[in-house]
């Protein structure tokens, strides 16, 4: 009999898996509540204007449509039996399963502070990317018919906070929408009078990183424009302003790139979890005592070494997902499984036009050579070959015209504040 893998998510990891056993002699059926991968890495520059959102995302059915052992179906998953081997959907529905992975991703966390999230969204979702790129372009539109100088200050002040590699990517390019993009947009107000402060609670950027393309990144931002505050830990969020070191800044726009939390449909595991939410994996990733239940991506607490797990990025989310199916097709074969062993492919990012910091093994850099290679990797990850083309050509365009092609507002936002 057809064994039946049920994949929750249609992230990297999730994608990936089914990828991996597309054709095989199993049966796959890929559930997501939305019906498109999103390249997560660009979505910072959906919410910058520099793309549109469809040149970062694809939808899962076309992805995998010469597969034919899978199915997708666009359903919500709310809770697992796994004494059952069931999970159940949000329609009261359910799908039975022989092998079950949930990849689910993550959402914002805001340390016990939920009612930040409506006035500081954070970057997970197209949708999320799309409000953030509306209250951006919004607040310059205000500014323009602002007459009060205080109030016209506030609206030209963006607040990011978080130090991490989308806190930093988000800074930098807001700053250089201001510098560049904007400039000469408007008639009564200068776009390059805007502030950006990128608030960080610990002593550096990018914490990951070697302390010496840190001190890189923030050069390269100060270098922009930014106003970098390490140290800075953010106490307080109401409409208009931020409260961060007895500090009262006024800002109509906040963006949260401070924390992350794991999807709440893990706490239906019954496993144990670590701060963030994320399930204590065995060393083949699955769940202990459930062998048939894996859990991947940025779901999983995966120990690297003594005191440390492996990082919610995208290299981590696809070896997850191939490992997965192969550690499944073992099974079927009769075979052990190997444990798994993540492959350190470093980290990017970059700070605007032309810079970047990357720590690839022993290799590090800042500067040009970076941000060519973040540019190279990236269009490699993309899904599909149209999505390719059409970024390569966008920021090739950007870069020579120092434009962004998708300054739209899309519905109705009143800036915070007003």
């Amino acid at each position: 009999m057809t064994k039946r893998v049920v994949v929750v998510g249609g992230g990297f990891a999730g994608l990936y898996l089914a990828k991996s056993l597309a054709n095989r002699s199993v049966a796959v059926t890929v559930i997501d509540r939305n019906n498109h991968h999103l390249f997560q890495p660009l979505l910072y520059q959906i919410a910058t204007a520099a793309l549109a959102p469809g040149s970062i995302a694809s939808p899962i059915r076309s992805i995998l449509n010469q597969a034919r052992n899978v199915e997708v179906l666009l359903a919500e998953v709310i809770g697992t039996d796994l004494d059952a081997n069931r999970v159940r959907l949000a329609d009261g529905s359910a799908v039975d399963y022989d092998y079950l992975v949930l990849a689910p991703g993550a959402r914002h966390c805001y340390f016990g502070k939920p009612e930040w999230e409506e006035l500081a969204p954070g970057l997970k979702s197209l949708e999320d990317a799309l409000e953030i790129r509306r209250r951006v372009l919004t607040a310059f539109e205000l500014a323009e018919r602002e007459v009060d100088p205080v109030a016209r200050r506030r609206l030209l002040t963006f607040v990011v906070i978080g130090g991490g590699p989308t806190g930093v990517e988000l800074a930098g390019a807001l700053a250089e929408i201001r510098r560049y993009a904007l400039r000469r947009d408007f008639r009564r107000i200068d776009s390059r009078d805007a502030s950006v402060l990128l608030l960080e609670g610990g002593p550096r950027l990018l914490p990951s990183y070697p302390a010496v393309l840190s001190d890189r990144a923030k050069e390269a931002l100060r270098h922009l424009g930014v106003d970098v505050r390490t140290e800075t830990m953010v106490t307080g969020v109401e409409p208009g302003y931020v409260h961060a070191a007895d500090w009262r800044i006024p800002a109509a726009t906040v963006i949260w790139a401070a924390g992350n939390a794991a999807s709440p449909l893990l706490e239906s595991l019954g496993a144990p979890q670590d701060r963030q939410g994320r399930v204590l994996v065995g060393p083949d990733c699955s769940v202990p005592g459930r062998p048939n239940v894996f859990v991947i991506g940025d779901a999983a607490a995966f120990e690297h070494q003594p005191g440390g797990t492996l990082p919610g990025i995208c290299p981590v989310a696809i070896q997850m997902g191939q490992y997965a199916a192969a550690a499944i097709e073992a099974d079927l074969a009769g075979k052990p499984r190997r444990p798994f062993r993540y492959r350190d492919k470093g980290q990017l990012a970059v700070i605007g036009r032309g810079r970047g910091v990357a720590d690839i093994g022993r290799f590090e850099t800042a500067g040009f050579t970076a941000w060519l290679l973040w540019v190279f990797v990236h269009i490699f990850f993309l899904i599909g070959f149209r999505n390719r083309v059409v970024v390569m050509f966008e920021w090739a365009w950007s870069y020579l015209t120092f434009q962004r092609g998708a300054r739209l507002i899309t519905g109705v936002w009143r800036a915070a504040g007003r």
